[in-house]
């Protein structure tokens, strides 16, 4: 969480370093419209810097998952720049049009434009520069820009209601690409034209490529491309007690490999793509991968009810860094619900590479339903790893907390922590154990939430 927290503030400070380099929010003189104008161009940069970047991670750069911990992180960062942009943006329209109703209300006393904030009418022979052409523009590009929010400010509305059906989500979510190109189009044109030859300038002229070319490839369908190969559904079992559906796929060739612990995006002939925790270890000589998957929502509550065995599905991935990588002589893991899938494909592959370097490891898988065949199975992969499993229903055992965790673990202190669950959930397991001298590099949380 400290890496996408300082990613975000840090990208804030640095757009608005850049800007009051080339300008400042107290002009000379001081009053409503001189502030109105630098507060304008001011959120402008910060509504389209944050919006950029946003656009460049919804299309799941592969070089930025190692910094920012993983694409489950990034997907974090990008839902956090969404609502940056968002806040920005509708600031950045209340004194564009809010300033224009109240001139019309009598409220306000527009001044007297000078012949520089004037459009360019230039006769036919003249020859138009940059700067006269863009302010030309200016009309237009206000026009759109104000239609791209709107539809914008729907869309970023829509993607934050988690009651918004997921399939319709997918589908509504991408046109965000279309309204920020036109956003580009509108900031290119209103961007003070000074700027463009100043830090500044050339730090929005980066975002602007970068996210119009983002852009694109969401429109084209092209994010992730080199990453997707196709598969085929050999077999389905559905837990009924659970609400719990485990997926066999078996792949065509061209699939690279997966550590424990990663995810990917699957796909039908008919749904839209959905990420799912792997909940396999990789053998090359089967080219199987097993997905393990809760109804949790629209979409996969309907899964063991619309999926067969034959269909075809396309995998893409793998993606995420909670792959159980550190030095800790012991490693605690804490598994709430389906949050156990990873350590699922992690016991499995401690199974099949015994030769790994030894590791202690405790596994705490927490449920509010119980299944005896999903236990059974769950205890049999754990059995073969090598690690103590300790299952607890919370109708009969209680909550999991971390002094349970400590009494049940004496060297808990020597242990790095991995969780999958629940974000409310590790959030108080990560606060509990720091208070009681955890550090906060030490637990490794997945923040499995795509919206």
């Amino acid at each position: 969480m400290k890496r996408i927290s300082m990613a975000l503030w840090g990208s804030l400070v640095l757009l608005t370093g850049l800007w009051l380099m080339a300008d400042t929010l107290f002009p000379e003189p001081w009053g409503y419209f001189p502030f109105r104008t630098v507060f304008m161009q001011y959120s402008g940069v910060i509504a389209f810097g944050a919006m950029s970047l946003s656009m460049v991670l919804a299309i799941r750069p592969r070089w930025l998952e190692r910094p920012l911990d993983g694409l489950d992180k990034m997907y974090r960062l990008h839902k956090w720049l969404g609502i940056t942009a968002l806040v920005t943006s509708v600031l950045h329209w209340w004194w564009a049009q809010g300033t224009k109703w109240m001139v019309g209300w009598g409220w306000l006393e527009r001044p007297v434009r000078s012949g520089g904030g004037q459009q360019y009418r230039g006769g036919p022979d003249q020859i138009l520069t940059l700067e006269q052409w863009l302010r030309s523009q200016r009309g237009l590009a206000e026009s759109l820009g104000e239609w791209a929010f709107y539809a914008a400010l729907v869309l970023m509305v829509l993607a934050l209601v988690k009651r918004f059906p997921y399939h319709w989500f997918v589908r509504t979510h991408k046109w965000l690409a279309v309204a920020y190109l036109v956003l580009a189009w509108h900031t290119f044109v209103l961007l003070k034209y000074d700027y463009w030859s100043q830090p500044v300038g050339w730090a929005m002229a980066v975002l602007l490529v970068a996210g119009v070319v983002s852009a694109v490839l969401v429109l084209l369908g092209r994010v992730g491309a080199g990453r997707k190969v196709h598969g085929t559904i050999e077999s389905l079992r559905y837990f009924e007690p659970l609400r719990v559906l485990r997926t066999h796929v078996r792949l065509q060739p061209g699939w690279k490999g997966h550590a424990a612990g990663q995810f990917a995006f699957v796909q039908g002939a008919h749904d839209a793509a959905h990420p799912y925790t792997i909940a396999s270890s990789w053998d090359p000589a089967q080219q199987t991968i097993v997905f393990v998957t809760k109804a949790l929502g629209d979409h996969t509550a309907q899964l063991h009810q619309v999926l067969h065995e034959g269909d075809a599905v396309t995998v893409e991935g793998p993606y995420g860094c909670f792959t159980f990588d550190d030095d800790k002589p012991r490693q605690i893991w804490i598994g709430a619900g389906i949050g156990i899938t990873p350590f699922i494909a992690r016991m499995q592959q401690l199974a099949r590479d015994r030769g790994e370097r030894p590791v202690t490891i405790d596994l705490f898988h927490t449920t509010a339903d119980y299944d005896e065949d999903a236990i059974a199975l769950l205890q049999a992969d754990a059995q073969a790893a090598g690690v103590k499993l300790h299952v607890l229903v919370d109708a009969r055992d209680g909550w999991l907390n971390a002094e349970r965790i400590c009494a049940a673990v004496p060297q808990w202190q020597q242990a790095s922590f991995w969780f999958c669950g629940p974000a409310g959930f590790g959030q108080a397991l990560r606060a509990d154990l720091g208070a009681r001298g955890l550090q906060d590099a030490n637990f490794h949380q997945e923040l499995f939430a795509m919206r």
